[in-house]
Order: C-alpha cells, then sequence, then structure tokens
C-alpha cells in the first residue's frame, strides 16, 4: 500500500545549530539539496517531517518510496523559514526549547552536524506589500521569526511598535527593525499560564491615525482577544491585519489545527 504521503520532501541536512538565547535554537541546514529553493520567501511557513527516534537517514528517506507502507508514519509540524542565503545554499529555521515535550524541540535540542528531517513548501509570506503610515507586530516566541522577518522586509522609514513576549529576561535579544519601530519586551515566565500583557499593551496605547498594518502571531486565546480588540474596537480592515494563532495552551498541533478549521467554518 503506498504511502500517506504523496509527494517527497526536500530532505535537509544541519550543518550548525546555535542558542540565539536560552528558550530559541536556530538550525541552519545547508548542502545541495538547497538548490532552487524560492527566493523571498521569509517568514512563510513550512511543514517539517522529523524522523523517528533512531532512524536512520536511508529509512528515512525510503519512507517517502511510492510503495512504502503505511504504518510509519512521522510527526509533521509547522515552521517559519527564517532566512535563505543562496549564495551559500543556507536555511535557517528558529525552533522554541522549551524542554523534551514536543517531536520538534526534541529534535531540535537534539541536532548537530549531519543530522536531518524533510520540508514541504514554502507557502506564501505572510506580510507582502508595506503601504501604511504605522506598523503593529506582537509576537511570543513561536511567533519571532514571522515578526522577525517582517521587520526586516519593512521600508526603513517605517514606523510603529513591535512587542515581543518572552518567558525570560535573558530571552531579550536585539532586533533587525527599521528605526521607526519602538521594540517593547514583556516578561511571561509560565508560558503555559495564559497571558494578558500584550493585549493590555495594545489597549492601552495611544492609537495612531491612518493606516495601521499588523503582523501578530502567538498562542491562541491571546490571539483571539487581540483580534476581537483589533477588529471590533479599532476597526482594522482584515486586508490590513494579519493576524494567527499559532498554538494553543493544552493543546499538540494536530488537536490546535483540528480546532482552528472548525473555528473557521
Amino acid at each position: 500500500m503506498a504511502s500517506k504521503l504523496k509527494r517527497r520532501p526536500r530532505f535537509l541536512t544541519v550543518r550548525r545549530t546555535r542558542y540565539l538565547s536560552p528558550h530559541m535554537i536556530r538550525v541552519t541546514f545547508a548542502g545541495p539539496e538547497l538548490e532552487g529553493f524560492p527566493l523571498g520567501h521569509e517568514g512563510a511557513n513550512c511543514k517539517l517531517v522529523l524522523p523517528r527516534d533512531g532512524e536512520s537517514r536511508e529509512a528515512f528517506e525510503a519512507y517517502f518510496a511510492p510503495d512504502a507502507p503505511e504504518e510509519k508514519i512521522h510527526p509533521v509540524r509547522t515552521y517559519t523559514i527564517r532566512s535563505y542565503r543562496p549564495d551559500s545554499l543556507e536555511l535557517d529555521i528558529d525552533f522554541v526549547a522549551h524542554g523534551d515535550e514536543g517531536p520538534a524541540t526534541r529534535w531540535a535540542q537534539r541536532a548537530k552536524e549531519g543530522s536531518f528531517l524533510g520540508l514541504f513548501g514554502p507557502s506564501q509570506p505572510k506580510v507582502t506589500e508595506f503601504y501604511a503610515e504605522w506598523y503593529l507586530v506582537a509576537a511570543d516566541l513561536s511567533a519571532m521569526p514571522v515578526a522577525e522577518a517582517t521587520l526586516e522586509a519593512m521600508p526603513a522609514e517605517a514606523k510603529g511598535v513591535a512587542v515581543f513576549e518572552v518567558p525570560s529576561q535573558e530571552d531579550i535579544r536585539e532586533i533587525n527593525a527599521p528605526a521607526g519601530i519602538e521594540l517593547r519586551w514583556l516578561v511571561h515566565e509560565n508560558v503555559y499560564q495564559p497571558s494578558v500583557a500584550q493585549l493590555d499593551f495594545v489597549t492601552s496605547m495611544s492609537w495612531p491615525t491612518g493606516v495601521v498594518q499588523t503582523c501578530i502571531a502567538g498562542e491562541s486565546s491571546v490571539i483571539k482577544a487581540l483580534r476581537g480588540y483589533l477588529h471590533n474596537e479599532r476597526n482594522l480592515p482584515k486586508k490590513d491585519t494579519y493576524i494567527s494563532g499559532y498554538w494553543k495552551i493544552g493543546l499538540v498541533e494536530d488537536e490546535h489545527q483540528k480546532m482552528k478549521r472548525a473555528e473557521a467554518a
């Protein structure tokens, strides 16, 4: 019986890993597998197919053969393309480090030169046009890659604020953003308890005039509250607001995606 995954992913090989902060790992992939990777997709989603513990690369790649059995299902998780450098054929993906609870976190914490996984995608970037007088960016650690990629893509003269919520002071780090973007950091130590810090910040700030664009992502309960405020009280048009739940407290990704599909329906 054929595998449920009809397409073969792009098989990626780790060149190096490093901790950007205590709770964020950057994994850099490199090699000829990255020839032809699409340009300009920083901030876009991709699907990572993770090898099972102890699985050899040969066995992992063989799983995607047309006649592979279905039994060897591998974990698939959604991540963000952080950067791609075609000259060196290097691709960066950032992983939140929060213990061994999830297969992607476990993989990233153990990854070393020569480690491997599969990648499907990428999708399209989340914010592709910049036309506002003012920008609002908000993210927790899970959404830092899309927030940072968006900030880097903004015009040099962009103005606004970016508010980041992290689990420790040590996770505060230098961010590349236009000079007119004010960077604010909030610390919420227990990421498995709901937080209202970003909502409180956004609802209490002086609201700008003119067109406002947003790039906001993170834990779903926070996103739901921010979306309600921006759309219902500030009347921001949906076309100007990228705002998305990337995870939900108490749910694994498959359960969270199922919840999002039900809410959208």
